[in-house]
């Protein structure tokens, strides 16, 4: 990996990269310098390392945890232990005499939070020992957001799982349903996680199980404290993510609605809206690779949002269209996110990287919510493909 972003460091004109890290606040070190399986690292001061665009690479480190980064292990990194504050600061003045133009992990006005994770403070320190600083944002994107081979298909065959999960879950509900038999939103979702568990695959926290008022909460949990029975008549969301074990595999991430039994004409209205508005911004996205114009994360935000505030539906919207999809333990990945509402995402629509799509509607004083997602990888050469399943119309329970 530091290899690779060596490579890209002069393609995107600059001289270095350096990631600091103080008690696990960078989500970025421990993918370029992941510790081994099952090890558990814990930094209690200091951490930085500089990436130049040749060279070996620089890791500093407090004499405290210089053990966790052995240099055995590590051979290709010129490790530098510190004590003292001053001499901390010696070693960033160091790098910047040797990377005078680098990036950090910061985003201009905190314009793109996932990308922040930069004290304001070293940034300052290092402005002020005369290195130009830059947004890591697109260089990251790039170097820790695309799918190798082995992604690829590891996410296709999770999607695989990931889709016949729901499909059961489903099944489970239509038939509790049918027998009069009581099944509560937490025991579906519990039913989830055992199926991805027997299926080998890995989650993170609880699947969204949700009726009707619940569902209007984009981030309900569902849990036995508080019990609520599944009844006919019921608006459904599940939500359910898991993926294959390895930090080079990729979350399948989806959400699909159900009605246990007839859905009044403005249920239909509120999901027709927001599956045609996660169709436009699919359209938006294929449109444009097939022009040969660059895409950007907030265009395809705002082709599915329009479509839904045309709809008169503004009041429904709680967040953004859709997030990265990237190797590593996080769901919502580093690459470009759908966003014009949350933040303005300039960044481009890159091939080798995927996405969801996920526009959502919640009326909380209707007891409705409604949320339709979708998984796209961005082909290289086909451009952005649907690699999930894809919801036409509301599956009928009862």
């Amino acid at each position: 990996m530091l290899s690779k972003l060596q490579s890209l460091l002069a393609a995107h004109h600059l001289t270095g990269y350096l990631v600091t890290d103080f008690r696990g606040s960078s989500l970025t070190l421990p993918r370029l310098l992941p510790p081994a399986a099952g090890e558990k690292r814990w930094t209690t001061r200091r951490v930085g390392l500089a990436i130049p665009a040749s060279g070996k690479p620089m890791l500093l480190v407090s004499a405290i945890d210089e053990g966790q980064f052995p240099p055995s292990k590590y051979p290709n990194l010129d490790i530098r232990v510190y004590v003292s504050w001053n001499q901390w600061q010696t070693l960033l003045r160091e790098v910047v005499a040797r990377c005078p133009r680098l990036a950090m992990d910061y985003s201009p006005g905190c314009a793109l939070p996932v990308i922040s994770n930069a004290d304001a403070g070293t940034v300052e320190f290092m402005r002020a020992a005369g290195a130009e600083v830059v947004s890591s944002a697109d260089l990251m994107q790039e170097a820790l957001a695309v799918w190798s081979a082995e992604a690829i298909s590891g996410h296709v065959r999770a999607s695989e799982l990931v889709n016949a999960t729901k499909d059961q879950a489903m099944a489970l509900m239509r038939d509790a349903l049918a027998a009069g038999r009581e099944l509560c939103e937490h025991e579906v979702a519990e039913f989830i996680l055992r199926r991805f568990a027997e299926q080998g695959l890995e989650s993170r926290d609880c699947p969204v199980v949700a009726c009707n008022e619940h569902a209007a909460d984009p981030h309900f949990e569902p849990t036995a404290a508080r019990r609520t029975v599944i009844r006919k008549g019921d608006l459904v969301l599940i939500d359910l993510w898991a993926r294959l074990p390895g930090e080079e595999h990729i979350f399948s991430d989806i959400t699909w609605m159900a009605i246990a039994g007839v859905p009044t004409d403005r249920q239909l209205f509120v999901y027709n809206a927001v599956r045609d508005a996660r169709d436009a911004s699919l359209k938006a996205a294929q449109d444009g690779w097939a022009a040969g114009r660059t895409v950007r994360g907030f265009e395809l935000d705002d082709a599915a949002r329009h479509l839904i505030e045309g709809r008169g539906l503004s009041a429904g919207i709680k967040h953004r269209t859709g997030h990265s999809l990237s190797p590593g333990q996080l769901v919502h990945g580093v690459g470009m996110n759908l966003d014009n509402l949350e933040t303005h995402d300039t960044r481009v629509m890159l091939p080798g990287t995927g996405f969801t799509i996920e526009p959502g509607c919640y009326l909380m004083s209707e007891r409705i919510g409604v949320r339709s997602e979708i998984n796209i990888f961005v082909d290289p050469a086909q451009g952005p493909v649907v690699t999930s399943g894809v919801q036409r119309e509301l599956i009928r329970l009862a």
